[in-house]
């Protein structure tokens, strides 16, 4: 019986990994998807913006109340948790949509995404300033890692000459620190008041959505809907929002989020696969170095971190 239970187990966190794979590689997808929007489709990004997270917003919602009911609403039910839905939408989703897409359009998805990845490098340097927790030597490592990797994934070894824009590496930038936000800001709500992830991801798209609207209407000078157009757009709402997080929480059934989180390092490398094939990025040997040395240091990062939990337990 022990064997079987065992096994069992195995098969469950192996399942588990599958699933978080297949997210992985969804997000990056939608990211090669993104660059061929921004840069091959003319679009105006205050409306693709708009139209996308309204879309997903919506659809979100909506299958948040088949699954949860009224409970949708609830995350209205007192002024902290209202404030933190906002902040999320606004500071975390919102923000990192927008300067992901601007660092993707001036640049390219690959590199964009590279420097996104770094998000929980700068969820740590936050808490080490902010919290003044003292750091742990594989943060040292992981951030002298880390930092090397960028040097070269965006100067292709040579300091001198930049592989992207210098704006699409300030926008990409911003992304990593956006995508801190996006991590950090929701988690009280799924923590302390027990709100469905699914819940928060939708509230927080839904009030991004309006607030792009507000700024730019999708039934104001909106572009010709050619087929490419809506098939691109619907590749990013439901290959890059939808499903993915769908099987994210599908995949904590079955294995604990830390083994998950390992294989966040697909994305990223399924950009830059996707990016060579259909786009015609060329990379060099340095750059290739540089993003493998990123996905090294975030490895290092939370597996550190990790140690540091379970010896607490």
């Amino acid at each position: 019986m022990g064997l079987k239970k065992t096994g069992s187990a195995t098969e469950n966190v192996v399942k588990g990994i599958f699933w978080a794979t297949v997210a992985s590689a969804m997000f990056g997808v939608s990211g090669t998807v993104l660059q061929f929007i921004s840069q091959g489709q003319s679009i105006p990004t205050s409306w693709f913006l708009s139209a996308r997270t309204m879309g997903a917003g919506v659809t979100l919602l909506i299958i948040s109340m088949i699954m949860y009911g009224k409970e949708t609403f609830t995350i209205f039910k007192s002024w902290r948790e209202i404030g933190l839905v906002v902040a999320y939408a606004v500071f975390g989703l919102g923000a990192n949509l927008l300067t992901f897409y601007i660092s993707v359009q001036t640049g390219n998805a690959a590199a964009a995404t590279i420097l996104q990845y770094l998000s929980p490098l700068f969820i740590v340097l936050g808490s080490l300033v902010f919290k003044h927790v003292r750091p742990l030597r594989s943060d040292l490592i992981a951030f002298a890692v880390a930092m090397l990797g960028v040097f070269l994934a965006i100067t292709r070894g040579n300091i001198s000459q930049l592989a992207i824009p210098f704006d699409s590496l300030l926008w990409g930038i911003g992304s990593g620190i956006t995508a801190a936000f996006y991590v950090v800001l929701p988690r009280p709500l799924v923590r302390d008041y027990g709100h469905q992830p699914i819940t928060v991801l939708g509230w927080g798209t839904f009030i991004a959505g309006v607030i792009f609207n507000i700024h730019q209407p999708v039934w104001v000078h909106t572009p010709p809907l050619t087929s490419t157009l809506l098939m691109s757009m619907a590749t990013v709402i439901i290959i890059g929002t939808i499903l993915p997080f769908a099987l994210l929480l599908y995949s904590t059934h079955f294995a604990p989020s830390d083994v998950i989180s390992i294989v966040d390092a697909v994305q990223p490398v399924m950009t830059f696969v996707l990016s060579i094939i259909f786009l015609g990025l060329k990379i060099s040997i340095a750059e290739v170095v540089g993003s493998a040395l990123v996905i090294v240091a975030i490895y290092l990062l939370q597996r550190g971190r990790r140690k540091i939990v379970e010896k607490d337990f």
